[in-house]
C-alpha cells in the first residue's frame, strides 16, 4: 500500500486543524467531528492546546483514501511555534496550505509558502471559511497570486459565498476558461502540450495527467475552496489529494535510512522518537545506529494507520512510527546506516530570549531538568546555563511561547517560574580577516597543543564554515575535530557576547606531542597531548584572532503590514517613528491605509501593545523577520555565561580548576 505523509499548515485561525477534523470524518475514522473551541479534537491532544484553541506541537494522525494511506501531520498556526514546522517540512510528500476566505493571504501563510517552494514540496491550496459572512473568493485569489505565487490554477466555483449553504462544483471538461486557463499554465513547463493543443489534439485526459506531473514537481499549484466546517469542498481536496501529491511505495528491503522529526516524553517518563522512514525496514529489538555514531536498541514500535499509532513489530520505508529504547536521539538525527543531508534551516531562528527563574530557589535542578527536557523537544530554545551566575535563559519566538514554556513548567513538572524582561537577540559578524597562533612549548601557551586560527567575513546567511589549512595527516584526526567542535561552541559568544557568524574559520598552524612515557612506566599526560589540550587552547586562539579581525552588532528586522483606519494615519505615524518603524509603502484603500514596512524585532511587542488605543481596536498588524541590520549607536552586549577567553588569566584559573 502507497504512503502519503501530507501537511497540514496554515497562518493561526485559517481553519486548519478543523480541517484535519473533516478530513479524519469523511475517511471514516471518527464519527463525529471534534472542535477547536471545545477542546476535543483528535490532533490537539495536550492539555494546553484544549485551554488555549490553539496547536502547539505537531500531531499525527492517519487514514485511508484511494487504496492508499495518508499520514496527516498537523501544525501549529502561531509564528510562535514556527520550530515545529520547520521539523516537519523534512518528512513531508505533500502539503495543503490552508487560507482563510475572510482574512485572505497573511504573514505566516507567506512564510510558510517561500519555504514549501523552497524546498520544492508540492503543494495543494484550500481557500477555507467560504461559508463565513465577509468571506471574499476572488480578493483571495488574487492575493494568492500576487503575495505568492501565480502558477496557480482554481479548480472550481463557489456558489452561495459568505453564507451556511455556500457550495463548491469543481470544474471538468466541458468548462472551456478552466480547460484554457490549465494549457496556459502547464506549457510553460511542456511544450509537447502545447504543439499538441494548437494542433487542438488535446485531450481532458491529458490536461489532468500533466497538471498531476506537474503539482508533483511543485510546479503548479491547484486551488480548491471550500468549509471545512460544513464540509463544502471537503470531497473534492480529498479528490485532489489522492489525484494530485505523490505518494511513495518506499523501498522496505533496503538499507535504513529515516528522520527523527519529534521526540517526546511518555507516562514513564521513557523518550519516544517519531521517525519518518525514507527506506529499509526497522523492527523491535533492532540494534539501530542514529545521530553521530550512537546506537540503541528498539524496545518498541508503533506504526501510525487507520488513526492513532498502533503497536507494531516493524516500520517500514514511507511510514511514520513511533520508537522506543533510543535514550540518546535527538530531534534532526538521521537513523540507520544511508547517508542523509544536513539539516537545513528553514526558518529564520528565534529573535528574543529570556531568564527563566523558579519562585522557590530550592527548585533550581527541577527547574533545570525540566528545561532540558523541554529542550530534547524543541531544540531552538536553546537552553544556555550561566556558570557564573547560576541563571538559566532559554531563547523565543515570542511572548506566547514564553507563556506556554510557564504554563508547561507549571502543569507538568510542577515548577512554578518567573521571567525577567525580554531581550533582542542580536549576531555578531566579523568585520575583516583576523589570525592568531600558539606553538606548543612556547610561552604563554600552557598546552600541549599548537593551534593556529584564521578567521574571515562570509557571505550573509552562510553561518560558520571551519576549513583545515594543514595536512589532514599531520596530526590525529580526533584532535582536528576537538578544535572544529570548539571553534563552534566558541563562537556562541562573542566580542560583545552574541553568537558570531557568517564567517570562515581556516586551521592555520597545528602540532602535538604523541603519546610518550618516562622510562619503565605507563603513558605521561605531561610529555603527551591530549584532545583536551586542543579543547582548552582553541577558545584563546580563537578570541584573540576575533579581535584583530573585529565584530559588528547586528540586530533583527521584521517587516510588518498594518491596516489601520485612514482618519487614525496622524496618530500612529508618530507613534511608529518612536519605535523606529520605517513605513516604505503607505496606501489608502477606501476607509483604510495599508502600512508595509520595516521595523526592529524588539519593538514589535509594544507596537502591538500601543494600536489598540490609537486606532480603536481596528488595526491588524502582522510582522515576520525579514533580515538583520547593524546597529545603529553604541552596540549592545550581552552578560557572558562561561568562562570568557576574552580574559585570559580568568581563562586559564577556570581550566586549572576544573582540571
Amino acid at each position: 500500500m502507497s504512503t502519503l505523509n501530507l501537511g497540514i499548515l496554515a497562518h493561526v485561525d485559517a481553519g486548519k486543524t478543523t480541517l484535519t477534523e473533516r478530513l479524519l470524518y469523511a475517511a471514516g475514522v471518527i464519527d463525529e467531528i471534534g472542535s477547536v473551541d471545545d477542546g476535543s479534537t483528535q490532533t490537539d491532544s495536550l492539555a494546553l492546546e484544549r485551554r488555549r484553541g490553539i496547536t502547539i506541537k505537531s500531531a499525527v494522525v492517519s487514514f485511508v483514501v484511494g487504496g492508499g494511506t495518508v499520514n496527516l501531520i498537523d501544525t501549529p498556526g502561531h509564528p510562535d511555534f514556527i520550530a515545529e514546522v520547520e521539523r516537519v517540512l523534512s518528512v513531508l510528500d505533500g502539503a495543503v496550505l490552508v487560507i482563510s476566505a475572510v482574512e485572505g493571504v497573511q504573514a505566516q501563510t507567506r512564510v510558510l509558502m517561500r519555504a514549501l517552494q523552497r524546498l520544492r514540496i508540492p503543494t495543494l491550496i484550500f481557500v477555507n471559511k467560504i461559508d463565513r459572512a465577509g468571506a471574499h473568493d476572488q480578493r483571495v485569489l488574487r492575493g494568492i497570486s500576487e503575495k505568492l505565487t501565480k502558477a496557480i490554477v482554481h479548480m472550481g466555483a463557489v456558489s452561495g459565498l459568505g453564507t451556511r449553504g455556500a457550495g463548491y462544483t469543481p470544474y471538468g471538461a466541458a468548462d472551456a476558461g478552466f480547460t484554457s486557463a490549465l494549457v496556459d499554465l502547464l506549457a510553460q513547463h511542456d511544450d509537447a502540450l502545447l504543439a499538441a493543443y494548437v494542433d487542438e489534439s488535446v485531450s481532458y485526459r491529458r490536461l489532468r495527467a500533466s497538471l498531476a506531473a506537474q503539482t508533483k514537481r511543485a510546479l503548479v499549484h491547484p486551488v480548491f475552496l471550500g468549509s471545512a466546517m460544513t464540509g463544502a469542498g471537503v470531497e473534492e481536496l480529498v479528490a485532489g489529494i489522492t489525484e494530485l501529491l505523490p505518494a511513495t511505495e518506499g523501498r522496505a528491503g533496503g538499507p535504513v535510512s529515516g528522520t527523527v522529526f519529534k521526540v517526546e516524553r511518555g507516562p514513564a517518563g521513557e523518550k519516544i522518537a517519531y521517525v519518518r522512514m525514507f527506506s529499509g525496514t526497522v523492527h523491535t529489538r533492532d540494534r539501530l545506529g542514529f545521530g553521530a555514531g550512537k546506537e540503541g536498541k528498539v524496545t518498541a514500535i508503533a506504526v501510525f494507520e487507520r488513526g492513532s499509532a498502533t503497536a507494531r513489530d516493524s516500520v517500514s520505508a514511507g511510514q511514520i512510527g513511533k520508537l522506543w529504547g533510543l535514550n540518546e536521539i535527538r530531534i534532526g538525527d538521521a537513523v540507520g546506516t544511508a547517508p542523509a543531508a544536513p539539516a537545513e534551516r528553514h526558518f529564520s531562528p528565534p529573535t528574543l530570549e529570556t531568564v527563566v527563574l523558579p519562585r522557590r530557589r530550592g527548585d533550581m535542578g527541577a527547574l533545570h531538568v525540566a528545561l532540558t527536557q523541554l529542550a530534547e523537544q524543541d531544540p531552538l530554545i536553546d537552553l544556555r546555563l550561566d556558570e557564573i551566575r547560576k541563571e538559566m535563559s532559554v531563547s523565543l519566538y515570542g511572548e506566547v511561547q514564553k507563556e506556554v514554556i510557564q504554563a508547561t513548567l507549571a502543569d507538568d513538572f510542577g515548577v512554578d517560574v518567573t521571567f525577567r524582561e525580554t531581550t533582542t537577540i542580536c549576531i555578531e559578524r566579523p568585520v575583516g580577516a583576523g589570525a592568531a597562533v600558539e606553538i606548543i612549548d612556547t610561552d604563554p601557551n600552557p598546552f600541549l597543543a599548537t593551534v593556529g586560527l584564521r578567521i574571515e567575513p562570509a557571505a550573509v546567511g552562510s553561518g560558520v564554515e571551519f576549513r583545515l589549512g594543514v595536512e589532514l595527516g599531520a596530526m590525529p584526526y580526533s584532535f582536528f575535530k576537538a578544535v572544529e567542535e570548539t571553534v563552534h561552541e566558541t563562537l556562541r559568544q562573542g566580542l560583545s557576547g552574541w553568537q558570531v557568524t557568517d564567517c570562515v574559520i581556516t586551521m592555520t598552524h597545528s602540532g602535538y606531542w604523541p603519546r610518550q612515557s618516562h622510562a619503565h612506566q605507563g603513558f605521561s599526560k605531561s610529555m603527551s597531548s591530549t584532545a583536551g589540550d586542543f579543547r582548552n587552547l582553541t577558545p584563546l586562539v580563537l578570541m584573540d584572532a576575533l579581535k584583530r579581525a573585529g565584530t559588528r552588532v547586528y540586530e533583527p528586522m521584521h517587516r510588518f503590514r498594518l491596516d489601520i483606519p485612514a482618519e487614525t494615519f496622524g496618530s500612529v505615524q508618530p507613534a511608529m517613528t518612536r519605535l523606529r518603524a520605517v513605513p516604505l509603502t503607505a496606501t489608502l484603500r477606501d476607509s483604510t491605509y495599508l502600512i508595509e514596512g520595516e521595523i526592529p524585532a524588539a519593538r514589535v511587542h509594544e507596537l502591538h501593545r500601543r494600536l489598540p488605543a490609537l486606532t480603536r481596536g481596528e488595526a491588524v498588524l502582522e510582522s515576520a523577520f525579514d533580515h538583520y541590520q547593524p546597529v545603529r549607536g553604541a552596540a549592545p552586549t550581552r552578560p557572558r555565561w562561561d568562562h570568557n577567553p576574552l580574559n585570559r588569566k580568568e581563562y586559564l584559573l577556570h581550566v586549572l580548576r576544573r582540571v
